[in-house]
């Protein structure tokens, strides 16, 4: 091993890296031993860039601060590198090696021998240069699959951890309360169970492979006013703990997650950042949540620029501190200096300093940051020659062949059939056109903080790093035989219609025609979704949506195809177009899932995370909504959705039957158990998506009709049954009183068994009997669905 990476482990061991200690004792030996200016230097990241070199890493030079200069930070320590894979592009094994050269240095020069922690981006896979690009997670959603997405989130983690990243920022809970939003391509959906459980499973998933979790945004984000980012949100103290909250606390009790970003936004005045009653009294001394709180990036700095609340570094960083951020990212702004010189004028308490210190410390510690035998070299470079670059580069692959297999059971499960008239799948066709701007391009199938379109795009010329097939490509693979025509007709949001009349054409000769619209992924307004790129309404973007119209208004058999980041109001084609197949930026396999689905070689099983609007300019509308919130004579808005949540075809049938309730009344603090059978009583193998749905027609505060608490996806070979029993904890009807606490209230439910929000097929009216109780954070959180092994349906 070269000097350069090597840590000496012949000095005699301290305190703090006495193994045979506790964590605790260890932590605090550490603290006592060190300066403020020690303290505070844990408590603040440097953005860096990994070399393709091999050499140490660079810091970052940002449009929002000044890069750091190590030489003057390192001696002191540093608590953080932010982004060392996810800032340029970098071969695998160069950067590996990179980071570890720099975490030799940062430990050598501190007097602990203390590393940094290094975190990077994982919204939809590893966000690194060559790293397996996977469906983004309203994808995950649309999957209701938390045991697949639990695997996809191991592998993700098994691949940071290959080349020395510690901490993933992943992944986002916010629910969706208005598609215009441009992040919602990074959220799970519009319910909040879904949300969490799949959240849950991912994080379990990334926790399982030694990675640390990082739920965000805590919280409110998604409830900006008029779907703006970083806009204030709107939102009453029972919204934020019946729908916004719910999947941070489960994520929290059941997947073990060990750090929680904060949410750029405030809440009726008071910024995430400094809300001690949300950051301190929820998340800790209620939840018990022991882990660290990180700052979203710049989050600390906008108390001063974006929200008025602090007229110095120094206080916007005494804010957050009180409040209960532990680190601020992605550099040093506030905790440096500013930090150190209030603390030393008495500003602020330096407890409040150990307090964050103890918890970051406490993490290197289980991490084996400061064991004496730690190594910076990851075991993927064990044994290499570190001073031949050209051979250690390829040496690590971030896109294997078992990743890129998982990210297509993901993509395949996420794509959801909305309609069908009989078209698909398609039976052999000769001549297929395939129109759109999304037909052809490769970039089409990722959202925006892929790698490719988050840092790729700023580096002109280099690959993608990973094979990204377009469906025109996929579909010469899937249809040998046929003759497949292209035609653009327009991009995505230029507007440019100079192309209509080719397309046309096309389609008019073709046997069928497949037009491919939706999004470009991008950044604050380099598209049409992602961070930053909201927009005023749900009609398709640029002149998408008059391509469309001049296809159906052709004789030829027209099928529409989304590869979107948020559901689009789709005018005629709701009920002209002769099939829908909605994707939510699949990832690199996503076009081969889409291909499959059309061919039929894949049957569709995905629902949707989130409704599809008839008119563009609905919003905010969800299925979430009080019986007020649905369409009705007093409004002119109808807000019912051309496709509700929960939706998804198949190219099967399924029927429900049999239901029977183990008693009809129970105790507030009691369950119910439903039994039912499902049959696959068509002419192919499927998977249809059990959801259970609670209504609750009485209450003392306003509830939605109806509300997930449950959903099971049932795999069944034609002719098979499966009887499935599903037990529905009381806790799972309770909601924020008018008091503000969590309660459950006796009298009538009604528990539906549907398939999909608007598709109730089974219904169990149920009663909860007794007196009213009050639950706190220990509550049971789910439902638990039981599946008999399947058995062949008996012939009527």
């Amino acid at each position: 091993m070269n000097a350069d990476v090597t840590v000496d482990h012949t000095a005699e061991v301290s305190p703090w890296n006495d193994t045979t200690a506790s964590v605790a004792a260890r932590v605090d030996a550490l603290i006592d031993a060190m300066t403020l200016r020690e303290k505070t230097a844990q408590l603040y990241g440097v953005w860096v860039g990994a070399s393709d070199e091999g050499g140490e890493v660079a810091p970052h030079q940002h449009d929002m601060e000044e890069a750091a200069d190590l030489d003057a930070l390192l001696p002191a320590g540093l608590g953080q590198l932010t982004r060392p894979f996810g800032t340029v592009p970098v071969d695998p094994a160069l950067g590996a090696l990179s980071l570890a050269r720099t975490q030799a240095r940062i430990a050598a020069t501190n007097r602990f021998g203390i590393p940094a922690l290094a975190h990077d981006e994982c919204l939809a896979g590893f966000a690194a240069w060559g790293a397996t690009a996977y469906p983004v997670p309203l994808s995950w959603g649309a999957t209701f699959d938390p045991d697949t997405v639990g695997r996809m989130a191991s592998a993700i983690g098994r691949d940071m951890r290959a080349v020395g990243v510690h901490q993933g920022l992943a992944p986002v809970l916010d629910v969706v309360r208005d598609a215009r939003w441009g992040r919602v391509e990074e959220t799970i959906g519009e319910d909040p169970y879904l949300v969490g459980t799949i959240g849950t499973a991912y994080v379990r998933g990334l926790e399982s492979a030694g990675i640390v979790a990082t739920l965000k945004h805590f919280v409110g984000y998604s409830a900006s006013r008029a779907g703006r980012n970083l806009a204030p949100a709107s939102m009453g103290p029972r919204e934020r703990a019946d729908v916004l909250l719910p999947p941070f606390e489960m994520a929290i009790r059941e997947g073990g997650a060990r750090s929680v970003m904060n949410a750029y936004t405030d809440t009726d005045g008071v910024p995430s950042a400094a809300d001690e009653e949300l950051l301190t009294g929820l998340l800790r001394d209620t939840w018990g949540f022991d882990g660290t709180v990180v700052a979203d990036y710049f989050a600390i700095a906008f108390l001063k620029t974006l929200h008025g609340v602090a007229a110095e570094w120094a206080d916007a960083a005494g804010l957050a501190l009180r409040a209960g951020v532990d680190v601020e990212l992605p550099g040093v702004k506030t905790y440096g200096a500013p930090l150190a010189e209030a603390v030393a004028d008495g500003r602020v308490p330096e407890t409040l300093v150990d307090r964050a210190l103890r918890r970051t410390l406490t993490q290197k510690a289980r991490l084996g940051l400061l064991d004496p035998d730690w190594n910076p070299l990851p075991a993927a470079l064990e044994g290499a020659d570190l001073d031949d670059p050209a051979a250690l580069r390829g040496r690590i692959d971030l896109d294997s062949p078992a990743n890129r297999a998982l990210a297509r059971t993901v993509a395949e499960e996420a794509v959801v059939l909305l309609s069908n008239d009989g078209t698909l799948p398609l039976a052999r066709p000769r001549r297929i056109a395939l129109l759109g701007p999304n037909a052809d391009e490769a970039v089409a199938v990722l959202g925006c903080y892929s790698f490719p379109q988050h840092i790729g795009v700023r580096h002109p010329g280099t690959p993608h790093g990973i094979e990204l097939p377009t469906l025109r490509v996929a579909l010469a693979a899937e249809f040998p035989d046929a003759q497949i025509t292209v035609a653009r007709g327009t991009g995505v949001d230029d507007g440019d219609l100079t192309g209509l009349p080719e397309a046309v054409r096309v389609a008019r000769e073709a046997d069928i025609a497949l037009v491919v619209l939706g999004d470009r992924a991008g950044l604050f307004g380099r598209g049409t979704s992602g961070e930053g790129c909201d927009v005023e309404t749900l009609a398709l973007p640029g002149a998408q949506q008059r391509l469309l119209d001049a296809l159906l208004d052709l004789g030829t058999p027209l099928v529409t195809v989304l590869l979107a980041g948020r559901p689009y109001s789709l005018g005629r084609a709701v009920e002209e177009s002769a099939a829908i197949v909605q994707s939510f930026f699949p990832g690199e396999e996503g076009t081969h899932a889409i291909a499959g689905v059309l061919s039929g070689r894949v049957n569709p099983s995905g629902r949707l995370p989130v409704g599809v609007p008839r008119g563009p300019g609905s919003q905010p509308a969800t299925y979430l909504g009080a019986k007020l919130a649905h369409a009705g004579e007093v409004s002119s808005i109808d807000p019912t959705p051309a496709f509700p949540f929960g939706h998804g075809l198949s190219y099967t049938r399924f029927d429900w039957t049999d239901l029977s309730v183990d008693v009809q009344e129970a105790p507030t603090d009691g369950e119910f158990t439903l039994a039912f059978t499902v049959r696959n009583t068509g002419g192919r193998s499927g998977t249809e998506v059990v959801q259970l749905y609670l209504h609750d027609p009485v209450a003392s505060v306003v509830q939605p009709v109806q509300r997930l608490v449950g959903y099971a996806r049932v795999d069944l070979e034609p002719g098979e049954a499966r009887r499935l029993r599903v037990t529905v904890p009381a806790d799972l009807a309770s909601f924020t009183g008018r008091d503000g606490r969590r309660v459950v209230e006796p009298g009538a439910l009604e528990l539906r068994l549907a398939a999909s929000s608007a598709d109730p097929r089974l219904t169990a009216r149920v009663v909860l009997t007794g007196v009213e109780r009050h639950l706190d954070h220990t509550r049971r959180l789910r439902s638990v669905v039981e599946q008999e092994p399947a058995a062949r349906a008996r012939a009527e």
